[in-house]
């Protein structure tokens, strides 16, 4: 681990990752903004050996490549670290792919599928900015301009702060906590019912 993880109890943590090509298993960045109950955010991040060659148009999206990974651990080095700290608060990502992503990966070195308890910004925002579908939708790029966020894209640190910010600025617009947009969440839960 590059920097030690943060401790303590958080409401939930926004989880994201970048990947080094088309195969969902290839984490090459795991980032995580932890959630207090004051709202305030503790952001983390590490880099990740995927053990597979780069794609260029991964690359060239995220700006990271095998030179930036050379010393990074593998996803097993890192994971038994890592879920202690997921498996006991809620988890929010931007979509699904995040899920999809760690289930790959600890298929791909061998690891149990781990019971982690997900929910989405996606549904969340979609809940609290229904006029967004079909004017730039609920993706991270259009909620940045939308909800004038300041983060720097596929960079899995800032995207998962964005997320993190997402349903908190979903909490204020409704006017109602993260537990009764998504119940999951309660009371350190949150997510909307599919």
């Amino acid at each position: 681990m590059t920097a030690p993880l943060p401790i303590g109890d958080f409401r939930f943590i926004a989880l994201d990752v970048e990947t080094g090509c088309g195969d969902s298993a290839s984490i090459c960045q795991v980032g995580l903004a932890c959630v207090r109950v004051d709202h305030t955010i503790e952001t983390w991040s590490t880099l990740v050996d995927p053990q597979m060659p780069f794609a260029p148009f991964n690359i060239d999206l995220h700006g990271i490549g095998p030179y930036k990974v050379r010393h990074a651990p593998n996803f097993a080095g890192i994971w038994p670290d890592l879920l202690p700290l997921l498996a006991r608060h809620p988890l929010v990502q931007h979509s699904r792919f995040d899920e999809h992503a760690i289930n790959a990966a600890c298929r791909a070195h061998g690891l149990p599928r781990p019971k982690l308890a997900w929910n989405n910004s996606v549904t969340i925002a979609r809940a609290a900015w229904p006029e967004l579908k079909g004017k730039g939708g609920h993706g991270l790029g259009n909620l940045k301009t939308v909800l004038n966020l300041d983060f720097r894209h596929h960079d899995a640190e800032e995207d998962a702060r964005a997320a993190a910010q997402v349903v908190l600025r979903a909490e204020q617009h409704l006017g109602a906590s993260a537990a009764e947009i998504a119940p999951v969440l309660a009371p350190f839960q949150l997510s909307l019912p599919l």
